[in-house]
């Protein structure tokens, strides 16, 4: 059997076995990656390309980056920041119509770049804003769905994991990649608050106004926000201006936002050491998800099908931008019956090279891919956002969410289109800090 073929073969075994085995993405990519490499060379060079590439994972030191900034959201988490987020925006803004649904956008969205986590963003909003907007009888439509949809701004927003990972994976620059999401995420936030406007436009009921806010508690409530602000400045600031490295940008992230809880008096030993658990069992599940997908990427690399793929599609009688859009189809279905991330890993060999060879940008790449995975997470039939925000809210059922959450789509769409037909949108933060 050519070795082409046999990649070919591994591909469709690996999306049988995590689809109906329901094997962890991690070791389902091993598993197959080290087979396939034995079927293409031997038993004994599988097993060397094994140990070589674990320890390779392992004693890097570019990925502690990933520990480090989630133990920057683990400390943020349980020191209370999305209530004082929340409380701050919900000042500013609830007392227009649909205010308090567009509050929760932004708190959503200054939570979720800190914490990093769609799943976690999606519970901590829930319990907080969703009896608020109970409470002023909002439509379950729109409180569910804008919590739904403000849960997965953080993916785009720096600092990113799932950015990490790409940059990780593709060799590309992570700060680099981190500069070029940054107007797409706040683009991306300016939309789904239009949308909530637009929702209530149409559907008056849906949001009303809450109750006024005197200036005075408008002042007081600002710390709320400053405290993160300061922290996502330092952050990104410092990857700007060169002073941290992003693993140093993790590092000092993590140290400044728990000398803020500190501050504050809202982080206990309990609290921190549930904080280093969870960073813990995150960082391990995502560190077996890399290896796996590091062992596949080896087998296909050595089957030369994503290199004969990449000059197949390059020498296409088609335009590139045609095959950019198919590339985002087959991002859109697959991010509807599978983990995001997992996706990702899996295909980024083998359209990295394609749209390189194409001349592409790779940073407008990985932010793009980026935002059409991300909108896996809030679609049928695996949608994990909406499904978390559906058991939350116990008296909404769960077609009702995934309505909510179909007008926010419209602003996915309307960003990659946007991001399609003016790349630059990525490219010039990147360019402009060399």
């Amino acid at each position: 059997m050519e070795p082409i073929t046999i990649g070919l073969v591994g591909i469709v075994c690996l999306l049988l076995v995590i689809l109906t085995l329901r094997i962890p993405v991690g070791f389902a990519m091993g598993i197959i990656g080290f087979i396939g490499f034995a079927k293409v060379l031997n038993l004994k060079a599988a097993y060397g390309m094994l140990g070589t590439e674990v320890w390779n994972v392992f004693s890097s030191y570019g990925l502690t980056v990933i520990p480090l900034f989630i133990l920057m959201g683990q400390i943020c988490f349980y020191s209370g920041v999305n209530k004082r987020l929340y409380k701050s925006a919900y000042a500013w803004m609830g007392h227009i119509r649909g205010g308090i649904a567009m509050a929760t956008v932004l708190a959503c969205a200054g939570f979720a770049a800190i914490c990093g986590s769609n799943t976690a963003t999606a519970a901590t909003m829930s319990t907080v804003a969703l009896p608020e907007m109970k409470k002023f009888r909002y439509n379950p439509i729109l409180s569910t769905g804008s919590v739904a949809a403000g849960a997965t701004l953080g993916v785009v927003i720096p600092p990113s994991v799932v950015l990490i990972i790409i940059g990780l994976q593709t060799g590309e620059s992570i700060g680099r990649l981190f500069l070029g999401g940054v107007i797409p995420g706040i683009l991306l936030c300016c939309l789904f608050l239009v949308t909530v406007f637009c929702m209530c436009v149409r559907h008056p009921d849906w949001g009303p106004a809450g109750p006024e806010v005197s200036f005075k508690e408008k002042m007081m409530s600002l710390p709320g926000s400053i405290e993160m602000i300061i922290l996502f400045m330092l952050v990104m600031g410092g990857l700007f201006a060169g002073w941290f490295t992003p693993t140093e940008a993790g590092a000092a992230g993590a140290a400044f936002a728990l000398l803020i809880s500190i501050v504050s008096r809202q982080m206990t030993f309990k609290r921190f050491a549930a904080a280093v658990s969870d960073t813990l069992k995150v960082s391990c599940m995502i560190m077996v998800v890399i290896v796996g997908a590091i062992i596949f990427g080896r087998f296909l690399a050595i089957t030369r099908l994503p290199f004969e793929a990449a000059d197949m599609v390059a020498g296409l009688p088609i335009p590139p931008t045609l095959i950019i859009l198919l590339i985002c189809v087959i991002y859109v279905i697959g991010g509807m019956v599978m983990d995001a991330l997992a996706l990702l890993l899996i295909t980024i060999p083998i359209f990295f090279p394609m749209v390189i060879a194409m001349g592409y940008d790779p940073i407008w790449f990985g932010v793009l891919i980026t935002l059409v995975t991300t909108m896996g997470a809030i679609t049928p039939p695996v949608g994990v956002t909406t499904f978390i925000v559906a058991s939350m809210a116990e008296d909404v059922s769960i077609d009702r969410v995934f309505l909510g959450v179909s007008y926010f789509m419209i602003a996915y769409v309307a960003l990659i289109a946007l991001l399609l037909v003016a790349p630059e949108i990525v490219t010039f933060l990147p360019r402009l800090m060399g």
